[in-house]
């Protein structure tokens, strides 16, 4: 499953994409992991989550960015959920050229039965339809 948190900057999506990654750590009998940008968060995430700072593994594309998740996934059967905080500046791709990425995230999802939860700097109203039905 893919759950999509949009909003301009300054509009709360991390604060609640954070909130919803605790309570899905206190909750789920499965591991779960934060990725982000930079380690401002760190310390607000629950200490059960994974929170892995994905810039210091030098992701410069979407295709790296899916082999970075392929790797995570493939080295912890056990989680569950994995939330995404700046989807958009992680992938290293603009928001219409995200479709690709999203449908591997949806067969990730399915063949692996993990949940992802992204957060995207974008105003809701002006997704790409391929992404309006994801949004919670």
């Amino acid at each position: 499953m893919i759950q999509v948190i949009a909003g301009k900057k300054g509009s709360g999506k991390t604060k609640r994409l954070i909130d919803l990654t605790n309570t899905t750590a206190r909750e789920a009998a499965h591991d779960v992991v934060f990725l982000d940008d930079d380690n401002r968060y760190m310390f607000d995430v629950d200490r059960k989550v994974r929170f892995i700072n994905a810039e210091e593994y030098h992701i410069s594309s979407a295709d790296m960015f899916i082999g970075f998740l392929c790797g995570i996934l493939s080295s912890n059967f056990d989680v569950g959920t994995v939330f995404i905080d700046a989807f958009l500046k992680l992938c290293h791709t603009e928001l219409a050229d995200t479709e690709p990425v999203v449908n591997v995230l949806k067969e990730l999802g399915s063949k692996q039965d993990v949940d992802f939860v992204l957060s995207l700097s974008a105003d809701p109203e002006e997704l790409p339809a391929f992404l309006k039905q994801y949004l919670i």
